[in-house]
């Protein structure tokens, strides 16, 4: 049973709220320095925010002052001449940086991403995108229909593929197949890794074919001869005859009847020997703190029937297409791969 606050506890409760409550302040601060290559700048050592504005097209007191509220939390330092430095904490805002997160706070700082939750409460009654409430049409018709925004919200999918693919090689066996094709597999990241760790391998990377067209350098490195690139929608016909398909990330952008048809198509192209692994962050039980709740909520904003699932949610749409649920395996990530096995 939870206690009922006491007096001497009101006030740091409040604190605590408030600094839950003032978090899209420090995010949109965050994100304009990245946007803005700051720590780009910053790379071969400490500049004036003047310095800073010359070199970014910012505005020279107003950069100092979003510099000065970024040191309140580890995000640059200010030394004693006023100028500003990196910190560990603003390496993940350098483009180059192996801890590199700026694809992500550029694509956070997007007005078409930030200014649809400010329609979460539409979401919440409805149970309907606030995307689509704010923008008129759903958030894959908007990318298509602004090239910028879509070029913005790929390169983060390739680099949060790059952040995770390291979890994924160690916790799955990809020796057991010969071919593998990637559904919905952007740029070819994951699927680069996966044939770069087993020379022997054949690859399909299936994806629209306007995004196909960009799948090259230096996604493909090494792996283009062994690599075919084939254009299409997974809701229609897919590429058959793989020993493996990937659904990396794909199911949670749609809701269930959707997502039976993609794993339907997938069953269909699969042989009797073929494998499914679905790649996804599962919801764990009450209380339990994870990633996925968090963005749950984000696909519930952005996406027409979006959503992070449990285990048996995942179990029901596997077996809704046809399917045969075989295990979950976790990664040291927060995604986990769920294979299935045809019939």
């Amino acid at each position: 049973m939870i206690r009922k606050s006491t007096r001497q506890n009101v006030s740091s409760l409040q604190a605590e709220m408030m600094q839950l409550a003032f978090g899209h302040f420090r995010e949109q601060a965050i994100c304009v320095a990245a946007t803005l290559g700051v720590a780009d700048q910053l790379a071969d050592g400490p500049k004036s925010a003047e310095a800073l504005a010359g070199a970014t097209g910012a505005h020279p007191r107003a950069l100092y002052r979003l510099l000065r509220a970024l040191t309140t939390f580890g995000v640059f330092a200010e030394t004693d001449d006023g100028r500003f430095e990196m910190t560990p904490l603003a390496e993940t805002l350098q483009s180059d940086s192996p801890s590199s997160l700026r694809p992500l706070l550029v694509l956070l700082g997007q007005s078409f991403h930030w200014g649809a939750w400010s329609h979460l409460l539409h979401s919440v009654k409805t149970g309907e995108s606030a995307f689509e409430h704010g923008h008129g049409q759903r958030f894959f018709d908007y990318l298509v229909a602004h090239p910028d925004a879509a070029r913005v919200f790929g390169e983060w999918r390739t680099r949060q593929t790059e952040l995770q693919v390291s979890a994924i090689l160690d916790a799955f066996d990809f020796s057991r197949f010969r071919s593998v094709v990637d559904v919905g597999g952007g740029h070819g990241r994951l699927l680069s890794a996966v044939l770069k760790d087993h020379p022997g391998m054949q690859g399909t990377l299936f994806d629209l074919p306007e995004v196909i067209e960009v799948a090259q350098q230096p996604e493909l490195t090494g792996v283009a001869d062994r690599c075919r690139k084939v254009g299409g929608s997974f809701f229609e016909a897919l590429p058959s005859g793989g020993d493996l398909y990937i659904l990396k990330t794909v199911l949670h952008h749609w809701n269930d009847d959707l997502s039976v048809q993609i794993l339907q198509n997938c069953r269909d192209a699969m042989a009797e020997r073929s494998r499914l692994v679905v790649i996804e962050t599962v919801v764990p039980g009450p209380n339990m703190v994870h990633a996925s709740k968090l963005m749950d909520l984000n696909m519930l904003v952005l996406y027409h029937g979006g959503r992070e699932r449990t285990s048996n949610e995942y179990r029901a749409l596997i077996e809704r297409a046809g399917l045969t649920f075989t295990t979950i395996v976790p990664t040291r990530s927060p995604l986990s791969l769920i294979e299935a096995r045809r019939g």
